[in-house]
């Protein structure tokens, strides 16, 4: 259990959760302490749904890969019949990690210590010499109330996510606002024609900065005339709007993202997206750790995985319309996307690690914002604030 020490002052919370035009950012604080990165995975990124990995890093039935969270030891597990689970990934005997790497299972998870065997649903299957030795049974030791210790999971658009408290909302509440908008520009069916493909579909980047700094640069487009010259020639500041989708996702949305027409990609698009909005797009914040992106041709998903308190590492995959999307055909368009992507991307680093550093200043104390361009950043300093504020309450 994270020990509650150096918690944010609630005046300073208050601050921060005042209305926009008067509101201070939170403070350096939790971007550079380490007892506060710390508490944050408990307490911000545990009490919801944080995402963890991908369900196509694990390719087939019989998988597991281990997972640190925030220094906390995870194991992805695919079963037999194709189901994902999280468990801790600690062997119930001693406490011995037992995966050190993805693997094909074959059999069971065995620990490397005492040679404890485990299912991939987690079910304790042996113990050897537990009784002495040759004797694989001891009175009173039942198997089943010594298997590993799961995490409530779920896997949403290729994306494994998990609730540590155990008592967030129903995953499906949590994501439905954000599906039903989606909803009125890729239709209902739209979410299940999405595919990863073999080429020009991942990346990732290593980011000296905390994890929330990148939250909130992807929440706005205030920077973009001065960060990315070239998305602002066909995807222009003067072209977007605020979203601020519930309590838990703020972003912004483009009128006129024409990276097609720029980078000569010609992808399939979404059968049901209205034709007077082909070049709308939208990009939002899913608090706490991952960023979306939905386009006419394509959808995109970033996972933050937050390293340190001052790294992070960006794991990018971008989903295409279609089976016939990721075949051979399409794979220059593709290249193409990822490539345009790539540079975006790339281009914020040095903004977020500026700021990184920027939170060492004793002369920074938390900032203003932007009483017209700020607010979906304002609304996630609240959201954060709000979780401290019940640290404090606690």
């Amino acid at each position: 259990m994270t020990i509650k020490s150096h918690i944010i002052p609630m005046e300073t919370l208050d601050d921060v959760r005042k209305p926009l035009a008067e509101a201070a950012g939170m403070p350096n604080a939790v971007y550079i302490d380490d007892s506060l990165f710390e508490l944050e995975r408990d307490e911000v990124l545990g009490k919801t749904w944080a995402a963890i990995g991908y369900s196509s890093d694990l390719p087939n039935n019989g998988f597991a890969k281990p997972v640190d969270f925030m220094g906390l030891p995870l194991a992805i597990m695919r079963n037999r019949d194709g189901e994902f689970n999280v468990f801790h990934n600690v062997c119930s005997h001693r406490g011995m990690i037992l995966l050190t790497e993805e693997t094909e299972v074959e059999g069971m998870v065995r620990c490397p210590y005492h040679s404890w065997t485990y299912d991939l649903n987690g079910n304790l299957k042996g113990t050897p010499h537990i009784g002495g030795v040759g004797v694989h049974k001891a009175e009173g030791f039942a198997c089943e109330k010594h298997g590993l210790r799961q995490v409530r999971s779920h896997v949403w658009m290729g994306i494994v996510f998990i609730n540590l408290s155990g008592n967030a909302q129903p995953f499906e509440d949590h994501i439905a606002p954000l599906v039903q908008r989606w909803s009125e520009f890729c239709g209902k069916d739209g979410w299940d024609n999405l595919h990863i493909a073999p080429t020009g579909s991942q990346m990732q980047l290593e980011v000296n900065c905390n994890w929330k700094l990148a939250i909130e640069n992807y929440c706005e487009a205030y920077h973009l005339p001065w960060v990315h010259p070239s998305l602002n020639t066909y995807s222009p500041l003067d072209q977007h709007y605020n979203l601020i989708v519930n309590d838990d996702m703020s972003g912004q949305g483009s009128y006129n993202y024409n990276l097609s027409d720029v980078a000569g990609t010609r992808l399939p698009r979404f059968p049901n997206w209205p034709q007077d909005r082909l070049r709308h797009a939208e990009y939002i914040s899913l608090y706490p750790n991952v960023l979306l992106g939905m386009q006419a041709d394509h959808f995109f998903a970033i996972i933050l995985e937050p390293r340190k308190k001052d790294l992070t590492v960006e794991n990018l995959r971008l989903f295409y319309v279609g089976e016939e999307s990721c075949g051979d055909e399409y794979a220059a368009c593709r290249h193409s996307q990822l490539e345009a992507w790539k540079v975006v991307f790339g281009e914020d680093i040095f903004a977020v690690e500026g700021m990184q550093a920027g939170r060492q200043s004793p002369g920074f104390t938390g900032g203003v914002f932007s009483p017209v361009l700020d607010g979906p950043t304002h609304h996630f300093h609240g959201w954060v604030a709000d979780k401290y504020a019940a640290v404090n309450n606690d």
